[in-house]
C-alpha cells in the first residue's frame, strides 16, 4: 500500500515539473512584455482623500465639510504657487544582483526629461549589497541626477549596506530609521570547493585558460596560494575605490572608522557621520508633502513564465559561486 501510494506521488511530481517546463518553454511561458508601463501617484493627495475619509466620520457632517473645503483650497493654492518644486519618491529593493538597476535607469531618464527648477528627488532604498559591478552602476545611474542639479535625497527604513551604502553615499542627504543597518563599507568573495570531494570518487576535472590570473580560484579544481593571495589582492583593489568613493561624497568621515565592514544601527550610524538625519521614510515624505507636492514614479515590466523561471535558476547559481560583493 506504501508503495503504490510513493509511486502515485513519484508519478504526481514528475506530471508536475513537466506542466512546469511546458509552460516555460511554450509560447504561453516565452510571451513577450508589452514594455514597462510607468505609474505615477500623487501622495500628498492620496493621503489627503483618506484624512478627509477620517475626518468625516470623526466631526459632525458641516463641521467636516467646512474643515475638508478649507483644507482643499489651501493644497491648491500651494500647489498653484509650487514655490518648492516637486518631490519625486522613486523605490530601490536591491538584490545580489541589483537587478532593479534597469528600472531605476528608466526612471531616472524620466526624471531628467520632465525636471524643472526646484524639483528634488528622494529614493526609498533597500539593499543589503551585492555584486560590485551592478551596484556600481547603480551609483552612477544616481549620480546622473546630481549632475544634473537636482537636490538627491535617500531614505533607509531598514537597510543600506554595503553596495547598497555605496548607492547612498552618493546622495546630498542620508536619511536613516533608528534602528535601520548601514554602512558595511567593505567587500567579500566566497566560492565552496569540492575538489577533495571529486578526487575521493575518482572523478578528474580539467579547467583551460589564457592568462596567469585567468581564473584565481575555482570551483571544482585545486586552489594554490597564488591564486588566493591573487583574489585578495583584487579584493583589496576593490576596496580602495570602494573607500575614495565614499570619501568624494561624504568627506567627513573617518574611512579608518568606518571602512573596516562594519555596519551600524541608526543612531550610531548618525553619530559616525554615515547618515544625516533619523526619521522613517513614511515620517519624512509626510512633512514634506505639507508643502510641497510629492509624486511617487514607479515602472513595471510583466515577465513571461520562462524569465522567471531562469531568475530563479540564476539565484541559486549566485549562492553557489559568489563573485567579489560590495
Amino acid at each position: 500500500m506504501l508503495l503504490a501510494y510513493l509511486l502515485f506521488l513519484a508519478e504526481t511530481a514528475t506530471i508536475v515539473v513537466a506542466s512546469l517546463l511546458f509552460l516555460a518553454w511554450s509560447p504561453w511561458g516565452r510571451k513577450r512584455s508589452k514594455g514597462p508601463s510607468l505609474q505615477i501617484i500623487d501622495l500628498g493627495q492620496r493621503l489627503e482623500e483618506r484624512a478627509v475619509q477620517v475626518l468625516r466620520q470623526r466631526l459632525p457632517k458641516k463641521q467636516a465639510k467646512a474643515l475638508c473645503k478649507k483644507r482643499q483650497k489651501a493644497r491648491q493654492q500651494r500647489d498653484k504657487e509650487d514655490q518648492q518644486g516637486c518631490l519625486y519618491v522613486i523605490d530601490f529593493k536591491g538584490d545580489l544582483r541589483a537587478s532593479a538597476v534597469e528600472t531605476l535607469r528608466q526612471e531616472i531618464d524620466v526624471l531628467l526629461a520632465a525636471r524643472q527648477e526646484r524639483d528634488q528627488v528622494c529614493v526609498r532604498l533597500e539593499s543589503g549589497g551585492g555584486m560590485v559591478n551592478t551596484y556600481g552602476l547603480a551609483a552612477a545611474q544616481l549620480l546622473r541626477l546630481r549632475e544634473a542639479g537636482m537636490k538627491l535625497t535617500v531614505l533607509v527604513d531598514s537597510v543600506a549596506a554595503s553596495g547598497g551604502y555605496m548607492m547612498a553615499a552618493v546622495a546630498e542627504h542620508i536619511v536613516a530609521s533608528p534602528f535601520a543597518l548601514v554602512g558595511s563599507i567593505g567587500v567579500i568573495a566566497q566560492v565552496p570547493n569540492f575538489h577533495r570531494w571529486l578526487q575521493e570518487h575518482n572523478v578528474d576535472f580539467e579547467q583551460f585558460t589564457a592568462g596567469k590570473y585567468k581564473r584565481t580560484v575555482t570551483l571544482f579544481g585545486e586552489n594554490t596560494d597564488a591564486g588566493r593571495n591573487k583574489l585578495r589582492e583584487e579584493l583589496g583593489e576593490i576596496h580602495a575605490q570602494f573607500r575614495d568613493l565614499i570619501g568624494r561624497y561624504r568627506p567627513r568621515l573617518d574611512l579608518e572608522t568606518v571602512a573596516t565592514g562594519e555596519a551600524w544601527l541608526g543612531e550610531r550610524a548618525l553619530e559616525l557621520g554615515l547618515v544625516d538625519e533619523l526619521a522613517t521614510s513614511d515620517a519624512w515624505i509626510q512633512r514634506a508633502a505639507e508643502t510641497q507636492k510629492v509624486l511617487a514614479l514607479q515602472f513595471s515590466t510583466r515577465t513571461g513564465l520562462a524569465q522567471r523561471l531562469g531568475l530563479k535558476a540564476q539565484q541559486v547559481w549566485d549562492g553557489i559561486w559568489t563573485p567579489p560583493l560590495a
